[in-house]
């Protein structure tokens, strides 16, 4: 949009828009923080593992990754939701501003919360702390048994 277009548009218009992307906002900032979390008790476990020298506390790091992994999904899906009400609201005639901020009407295709979860941002990141893992469960007993 140009700077005339905006002037010109209704306040209840930017308004509304402006509700929904504080919304976005937050859900970005939730998925940062789910990332941070996930790779805090990752480094948490392997703390205590190393301290108790028991390779058995890594096994508790996987039901935290993958329920962070699945909100982080959840999050990402709710995202691309929003950002789809919020080009379907820029789209909209001032007279049809209803200020909802239901975006339940567009979790299909890729704003669904499957296709989020192995989406290539959230894959990549979660995928490895799972490889870290299993490097730790499996190759570094191994090396240290044989050194």
């Amino acid at each position: 949009m140009c700077h005339q277009e905006i002037r010109k548009m209704n306040p209840n218009k930017i308004a509304h828009l402006g509700f929904i992307q504080s919304v976005i906002t937050r859900l970005s900032t939730n998925s940062f923080l789910i990332k941070a979390w996930s790779v805090t008790v990752v480094a948490a476990t392997f703390a205590l593992a190393a301290k108790d020298a028991n390779i058995n506390y890594i096994l508790v790091a996987y039901l935290p990754v993958v329920i962070f992994w699945g909100l982080d999904g959840f999050f990402l899906a709710q995202e691309r939701q929003y950002r789809e009400l919020y080009r379907v609201v820029a789209e909209r005639s001032e007279a049809e501003i209803d200020f909802s901020m239901d975006a339940s009407n567009f979790d299909s295709g890729n704003r669904t919360i499957w296709f989020c979860i192995f989406s290539k941002t959230l894959l990549p990141f979660h995928g490895v702390l799972l490889a870290v893992i299993l490097v730790v469960m499996f190759v570094i007993p191994r090396l240290r048994a044989a050194g």
